[in-house]
């Protein structure tokens, strides 16, 4: 993850950063080797059972291992300090990794579709069954314990490339036991249409996990203004501003899946030295990240008090978080 201004001055967040960043290309590493093992797997729990609902598990494995592929890069490329040609640094690529993650979810899930009722419809030939839902069980057991711990380690270091692929991997996981549930009333009933009728409802749930990635990475690059962090954001500078005596107004913010960057606008009476507003404004950029204990960058335009309406000479943004 790109470093913060922060951190750059900070000797003890610049090593936080570090290790945060070590941690996450681990996970993804780790992330990557299972998938490939996952693929093997099912792999040979399709040919073993001929099932339309295993294929579909399969096809989530195949997006899975290539999603994880980009996803990697994605992380790498989203550590790259900011230089002359990106001056915010390259951290925003983890919405286009999210969004890429997204759309190869809901491709996967249409094909699951158009094999399943191509399956049903050219007969339902099932064997090995015992075999290949024991193998998709223990699939699904590894999968759910490695997605948690991609979540926890996603949020522990402000990472949607690392949220965005645990909650691929949970749902990799779903998808394996809701294939072994189909497989199971398969084998206690023997009625075969259950297999593409779980493969169908396989693809749905995949279709609407897909879809949800693919909106939050829209919203992302948009730059929606999440409530819940601009409560925060507001009760964090209230307590600030009121501890330093300074009016504020002008406030926007944007995340770039990583850090948080915040503008504030601060009113100083007219009198006040510009060294003592300085001094102030760089107290507050300094205090608001640690007071959010989130990775940020604060930046603070300084204004008049009396007059600042006057001014502008177009209309002055003074806005809050609600």
């Amino acid at each position: 993850m790109a470093d913060t201004i922060a951190a750059l001055s900070n000797p003890s967040a610049w090593r936080r950063d570090s290790e945060e960043l070590r941690a996450a290309r681990l996970a993804m590493r780790l992330s990557l080797i299972v998938g490939v093992l996952m693929l093997i797997g099912k792999t040979a729990a399709y040919r073993m059972t001929g099932s339309a609902a295993v294929l579909s598990d399969f096809a989530e494995s195949v997006v899975h291992v290539v999603a994880v592929a980009f996803a990697a890069f994605s992380l790498r490329l989203s550590s790259k300090p900011a230089g002359p040609t990106f001056l915010y640094g390259y951290e925003r690529i983890t919405f286009f990794s999210a969004g890429f993650e997204g759309a190869m979810i809901i491709l996967a899930a249409v094909w699951i579709l158009v094999a399943a009722v191509e399956k049903w419809l050219a007969g339902l030939k099932l064997e090995h069954l015992g075999a290949g839902t024991l193998l998709l069980l223990a699939a699904g057991v590894l999968n759910a314990g490695l997605g948690w711990y991609l979540l926890r380690v996603g949020k522990r270091c402000h990472s949607l490339i690392l949220e965005a692929d645990g909650k691929h991997v949970l749902t990799d996981s779903l998808t394996s036991f809701g294939v072994v549930a189909g497989l199971g009333l398969v084998m206690l009933t023997g009625w075969k249409p259950f297999d593409p009728l779980i493969a169908i409802v396989v693809a749905a749930n995949i279709l609407w996990s897909g879809g949800r990635l693919t909106w939050r990475s829209a919203v992302g690059l948009l730059d929606y203004s999440d409530p819940e962090a601009g409560k925060k954001i507001r009760e964090k500078l209230d307590a600030i501003c009121s501890e330093l005596d300074v009016h504020y107004h002008g406030v926007r913010f944007r995340t770039t899946g990583y850090r948080q960057i915040i503008e504030v606008h601060l009113l100083f009476p007219h009198a006040t030295p510009v060294g003592e507003a300085h001094r102030l404004a760089t107290a507050l950029e300094e205090r608001l990240p640690v007071e959010l204990a989130i990775p940020a960058e604060v930046i603070t335009h300084l204004e008049s008090l009396e007059d600042h309406a006057d001014v502008h000479s177009q209309e002055h943004y003074t806005g809050r978080p609600e």
